[in-house]
């Protein structure tokens, strides 16, 4: 008997709004064509939309984007009464806001019951610092009631120490959340989620941000996905479960059957979540940066 899961991934398109109700309706509608899927995502920091209804937007620089934060409350309660209404887990792409004294890119996992589990990005990309983001310290793993799962925001994927940590905690799909502002950012982002989900043979949800905004905010390059490991147990030889077309605002959705991973770690043709672990003692005696 399989354990099935269908994951959506909300590809969406920045462009300026007249006001946070117009920010509600496209959220919704997006929702509304990922109506049944378990486990629903939006992309990284989608929420710089909201940049637009600020006074004179096109003219201010990239570092007052930490301004959208005054629409934290918005953002929260719109995701939490969907959730509830919904009857599904969403994941809020990511939201930079206040933690205290400074500014985390946090991303959110909305429970049906009114439970959200949250994490802050551990690894800013380079041009974050413009916008006075400051990293968290945690990689951890949520049990939902049809899979366990944690978060790689975009940059993340690219240190393969956040999905292994992830795995090694039980997570069966990782989280990715990404804005890439080239193509060329895209596929840096994309080839890596595919090589976490081979080396530690599990799934991925790329969900990516796109649009072309104007003003200080950046372009965004999109092509979501639902990947897999590449092995003879699945029917996807490319290890892509679904996709969305380049750069069109769209849901793609597909289903991981998420006994496959542990009857792929047994016995696939590759078995590396296994093999790494049983060479672990050469590891040890091999030069690394990890001391």
């Amino acid at each position: 008997m399989s354990r099935d899961v269908t994951v959506a991934t909300c590809q969406y398109l920045v462009r300026p709004i007249n006001d946070v109700e117009e920010f509600r309706q496209r959220v919704r509608a997006l929702l509304e064509e990922a109506a049944g899927a378990d486990l629903v995502l939006f992309p990284e920091l989608f929420t710089i939309e909201l940049f637009t209804l600020l006074s004179d937007w096109r003219e201010r620089p990239i570092s007052e984007l930490i301004e959208i934060d005054r629409f934290t409350n918005d953002y929260l309660s719109l995701f939490k009464e969907e959730a509830r209404q919904r009857g599904q887990h969403i994941v809020g792409g990511s939201h930079l806001m206040s933690v205290g004294n400074r500014f985390e890119n946090i991303g959110f996992i909305f429970c049906p019951d009114g439970t959200v589990h949250q994490h802050a990005k551990t690894h800013i990309f380079p041009a974050e610092a413009d916008w006075s983001t400051a990293e968290g310290d945690a990689m951890q793993a949520f049990q939902l009631p049809f899979a366990k799962v944690g978060f790689n925001i975009c940059y993340e994927a690219e240190i393969p120490e956040a999905a292994a940590s992830l795995t090694e905690q039980g997570a069966e799909i990782i989280l990715s959340p990404s804005a890439t502002f080239t193509e060329q950012g895209f596929w840096r982002v994309r080839h890596c989620a595919q090589a976490r989900a081979i080396e530690n043979q599990v799934y991925v949800a790329h969900c990516c941000l796109g649009g072309q905004p104007g003003g200080p905010l950046p372009n965004g390059w999109a092509r979501s996905s639902v990947l897999s490991p590449c092995d003879l147990i699945w029917d996807n030889p490319a290890g892509i479960v679904a996709e969305a077309a380049t750069n069109e605002e769209g849901v793609a959705i597909g289903t991981v059957d998420l006994d496959k991973l542990y009857d792929n770690r047994e016995s696939g043709a590759a078995t590396t979540y296994k093999d790494r672990r049983r060479r672990a003692d050469l590891y040890r005696k091999w030069p690394s940066h990890i001391s």
